[in-house]
């Protein structure tokens, strides 16, 4: 069977990683590229899911209030170290 070369750009520490798994694994990126690729054919499509990521509730709350308290910096006291934090919220301390 004829071979082609596939060029890749990946982040070097990805790459890294990849290939240390990979090593631990008995492949070398080619191989577990092919794997993949086959995988798809197989599959036909990604092999995995392929979605956003959506913030839960609880994230999506906590990010409006980030961006109320970032709008609107006068309507929130602010400290000057964690002792201050401590201080306001822990009665003695």
């Amino acid at each position: 069977m004829a071979t082609t070369n596939i060029n890749v750009r990946v982040d070097t520490e990805l790459k890294r990683s990849a290939e240390e798994l990979f090593d631990d694994l008995g492949l070398n990126m080619s191989t577990a590229i092919t794997m993949f690729l086959r995988s798809a054919v197989s599959h036909e499509g990604i092999p995995f899911e392929v979605k956003r990521q959506i913030p839960n509730a609880e994230t999506k709350a906590a990010l409006a209030e980030y961006a109320e308290m970032k709008n609107n910096p006068g309507k929130y006291k602010r400290h000057n170290s964690f002792r201050d934090v401590l201080k306001d919220s822990i009665p003695g301390a």
